[in-house]
């Protein structure tokens, strides 16, 4: 029930029993006259609003992925939602919507209803979106509610475990003496990992060559059959093979060593300062979304990072639990729409 709200047509005062003095009409009038009508309005669909949210949620969830089921960012977000059922009192339900920039899934959270009943998987994915296409249909910032961040995914330089090149100052003696001859594999232009091999020619100022490839499994086999010399990939889906001996770690992409390969050095510290570049994912809900609703959200994510079990199982793969405030991850879609618009640039990828 919302409270009492004059309607805009009839005056905001009523008439006490006349009372005369002097020949004049004293008349009491309502306080609520003195507030305008938009205010009041407000003030009426917040009291509801906070009402509703209380309940919140009554049905259950649905979070909406840009990516197909069984990678690292769909293992991260099952493993968030699993927990989040639990403490939310309702199945939070996976749906993956993997095209082309993520607009399939990205769009269809924007056009929803604003209840806080359809999510959005946002990622660093979404920023590069941002600077890679001419347009969009929605508004990345705009159009989203931001809840929290998820998961940091380190990005990681590989060569081959039968390679001479054993270290990044390995790689960068070898590019320096031999331009052009060292081949750089990744995954497909504008992805992260690409662009990501784009800013380490830049800031190391080296001629390489970069060849894309579909999928993360054609760049490892091109690695290990020496098609290329060095590939850019995140941690995750290779982790396996690091520590099975199959490729080696060069450097991590990070400002900070993985805590699960502490023997390989950051990619900056080792010849190519202020290098930085990572893979992350959060929590949106579509603009409008009730605020209480955006904060029991952020609650119950916040709570999931923490959970020792989730932040084991995540580390296991590669991938580091860190939860965020709304703002926290406002501020960092912007920053890395940035980023990788002027690395976009750079490179000078055409915008599709």
């Amino acid at each position: 029930m919302t409270p009492d709200v004059p309607h805009p047509r009839l005056e905001c005062r009523f008439h006490a029993a006349p009372a005369r003095a002097g020949g004049l009409i004293f008349q009491k009038e309502n306080p609520m006259r003195r507030i305008p009508l938009r205010s009041l309005v407000a003030i009426a669909f917040a009291v509801a609003g906070g009402a509703w949210a209380q309940n919140y949620p009554a049905k259950p969830v649905r979070l909406i992925l840009p990516f197909a089921p069984g990678g690292v960012a769909d293992i991260t977000a099952r493993t968030f939602t699993q927990r989040m059922s639990e403490t939310l009192g309702q199945q939070v339900l996976v749906d993956n919507r993997p095209s082309a920039g993520g607009i399939v899934a990205a769009q269809a959270v924007a056009r929803s209803e604003p209840d806080g009943y359809t999510l959005f998987l946002v990622s660093n994915g979404t920023a590069v979106s941002a600077g890679l296409f001419k347009s969009l249909p929605f508004d990345p910032v705009k159009d989203f509610a931001p809840v929290s961040t998820m998961g940091y995914f380190d990005i990681v330089m590989l060569a081959a475990d039968n390679s001479k090149i054993r270290s990044v100052k390995d790689l960068l003696a070898e590019a320096k003496a031999n331009p052009n001859r060292i081949s750089l594999g990744t995954i497909g232009i504008g992805s992260t990992q690409n662009l990501s091999a784009e800013l380490f020619r830049s800031l190391a100022g080296v001629d390489v060559v970069s060849v894309p490839y579909k999928a993360t499994p054609e760049v490892i086999a091109a690695l290990r059959s020496g098609q290329v010399q060095v590939a850019f990939e995140i941690l995750a889906p290779v982790l396996g093979q690091i520590r099975a001996g199959a490729v080696r770690a060069l450097g991590i992409a990070n400002s900070r060593r993985f805590t699960g390969l502490p023997e390989v050095p950051t990619i900056a510290e080792s010849g190519v300062p202020g290098y930085l570049s990572y893979s992350w994912n959060g929590i949106s809900a579509p603009a409008g979304a009730p605020r209480a609703v955006i904060e029991r959200l952020n609650k119950e994510t916040v709570a999931a990072a923490a959970a020792a079990s989730v932040r084991q199982k995540l580390l296991d793969l590669g991938v580091e639990a860190r939860a965020s405030t709304p703002e926290e991850l406002q501020k960092l879609l912007v920053s890395e729409i940035g980023k990788w618009s002027k690395g976009i640039e750079r490179a000078k990828i055409e915008k599709q």
